[in-house]
């Protein structure tokens, strides 16, 4: 015998929105941020380098010749979302709250910016398969194919080829980083915990995380890397403008428009970002694009 009988159940209804799987953020690790108004940062750099010449006594100094070349970093990429919320929903709705709209808004722009510092690397030095073997850069464009078995070398390799590019003194100040994709970073887990014995078993026992800092270099991950990319760099050398009027503003606005003779019933909340980049020339050879698999 069986008996079915209709009721009606109690429901709880939470008043908080359900949190959001956010992208990890590298580029406030990695690359040198100015915040500002202006709409160019221009520096300069020499690009023609004078040589050292032999001295001969009692003989004239044969003077020489340098050149600088201007580096430009204009901030012209902007990237906005705005969000508009009916009145009645928005007084109906436990959910929908300005603070909690503008925190989602604010990670949305940010993982653009993740996205747009990645996109550089076409302005970066290649390393493929020839550098893991060779004794100088060879900026090779052959793939690599990340295992648990090299990921060591890329991390070598890397450093060695800034050496070769006289990259060391800014090495030492700066440190080097790498932005792996996360499949990357699990194999980089795997030779940790293979490897050596006090690393070792802090990485069986505890993991790793983002930040990880393991032969000389700090290791982070991305989910919003082109196809086939991988960062290797000394840190803050890869520029970043961001405009100050706009970064980090939130703007509500009522009753906003809808066209030339409505406007919606409701709230808009919105904010934007503008940005420009720069791969500092006289320093690309220690900006590494990463060819991957």
């Amino acid at each position: 015998m069986s008996v079915a009988n209709t009721i009606t159940v109690d429901t709880m209804f939470e008043d908080v929105l359900q949190d959001r799987l956010d992208h990890p953020q590298t580029w406030k690790e990695m690359v040198d941020v100015a915040i500002t108004d202006h709409g160019v940062i221009r520096s300069s750099y020499m690009s023609t380098t004078p040589s050292t010449q032999a001295v001969t006594r009692g003989t004239g100094a044969a003077l020489q010749l340098f050149a600088e070349t201007s580096n430009t970093l204009t901030i012209n990429d902007g990237r906005d979302l705005g969000l508009v919320v009916d009145l009645a929903d928005l007084a109906q709705s436990p959910w929908t709250k300005p603070a909690e709209l503008f925190d989602r808004i604010g990670h949305l722009l940010n993982e653009y910016i993740e996205t747009q510092v990645l996109a550089q690397h076409a302005n970066w030095t290649n390393f493929g398969v020839g550098d893991l073997n060779s004794v100088g850069p060879a900026a090779d464009t052959t793939a690599i194919t990340v295992t648990a078995g090299n990921v060591d070398d890329i991390i070598r390799g890397a450093k060695r080829v800034i050496r070769v590019a006289n990259g060391q003194s800014m090495m030492n100040a700066n440190g080097v980083g790498i932005v792996w994709r996360p499949g990357d970073f699990e194999l980089l887990e795997a030779f940790i915990q293979a490897n050596g014995y006090i690393t070792a078993d802090s990485a069986l026992k505890e993991g790793t995380a983002a930040g990880l800092h393991y032969l000389d270099v700090d290791h982070y991950f991305s989910n919003d890397f082109a196809a086939g990319h991988v960062f290797a760099a000394v840190k803050k050398i890869q520029r970043l403008g961001i405009l100050r009027g706009t970064y980090g503003k939130a703007h509500t606005i009522p009753f906003p428009a809808a066209d030339s003779n409505m406007f919606f019933s409701g709230t808009a909340y919105y904010s934007r970002v503008d940005i420009g980049h720069l791969a500092p020339g006289g320093l690309t050879s220690i900006l590494l694009d990463v060819n991957v698999v």
